[in-house]
């Protein structure tokens, strides 16, 4: 495996402060997604997918989600959990591999045969809704799973052109060998799922696809730092906002 399993480190952070002020809508009219539009020039064409940690669509994937499309991009932050993200911030004896497996109601699972589908579905209503050519996509924690899987040349799990993930988890070495497109990762230097040796064999891995890649390793921060940082202390807050910038950088060399 290229990175661990999710644990309690995937559901705990800080809110952000801040106003979204985009809108939510349904995809395939049956997922919920939040969409930032952007105010000013739009990049004709390009289209970013969101596929957030396992909190799904909050404040924070909200505000980030508006600062993409301040960048001129058409951002679609996607409920990859069928109407059943987690609260921040679970409990100690929470059972998130059991929420996993089965969901909250015990029949809406979170695997990758329920979530592929929503991606999927997703990549679709952007080519022909929006008129989307080419798709850029992050991937926060468990969304970078869902990136990955859905970033190769065989159908049906294609779409995704260029892709950005932050502090990953559960992903396989051979989903990540798979992809058919650029890759950037943001890593965190403290984190027992994606720890410096799966770190270092996603490099090995990543040179041996051929495609550009990207892995910036950011100190004095641990898992989710990327979406749920402490902004109230200077290391996370910057970590949070060069990692943000790393991946704007990414889409703006490699999506254009």
């Amino acid at each position: 495996m290229a990175s661990n399993p999710p644990s309690k480190c995937c559901t705990v952070g800080f809110r952000h402060d801040g106003e979204p002020t985009g809108s939510l809508v349904k995809v395939a009219d049956k997922w919920d997604a939040y969409i930032a539009q952007p105010s000013g020039s739009q990049k004709a064409g390009k289209a970013l997918l969101f596929l957030p940690d396992i909190i799904g669509i909050w404040q924070n994937s909200k505000l980030m989600a508006d600062q993409l499309a301040a960048q001129g991009y058409l951002t679609v932050v996607l409920d990859i959990f069928n109407g059943d993200p987690l609260p921040i911030n679970r409990p100690d004896d929470f059972d998130l591999m059991g929420w996993m497996t089965k969901g909250s109601t015990g029949d809406n699972p979170h695997t990758k045969e329920a979530v592929d589908p929503i991606v999927q579905a997703a990549i679709k209503e952007l080519k022909e809704k929006y008129g989307v050519t080419k798709i850029g996509a992050l991937g926060y924690c468990f969304g970078a799973k869902c990136l990955v899987r859905n970033m190769t040349a065989s159908a049906p799990f294609t779409g995704i052109d260029v892709g950005f993930i932050a502090h990953p988890s559960f992903v396989d070495e051979e989903e990540l060998a798979a992809i058919n497109g650029p890759l950037a990762i943001a890593a965190a230097e403290t984190d027992s799922i994606f720890p410096a040796e799966k770190r270092h064999k996603s490099e090995e891995i990543l040179k041996e696809t051929g495609f550009p890649y990207n892995i910036n390793l950011y100190s004095g921060v641990t898992h989710g730092f990327a979406m749920r940082a402490d902004l109230s202390k200077k290391p996370e807050k910057f970590a949070r906002e060069q990692a943000f910038a790393q991946a704007v950088a990414w889409f703006e060399e490699y999506l254009e």
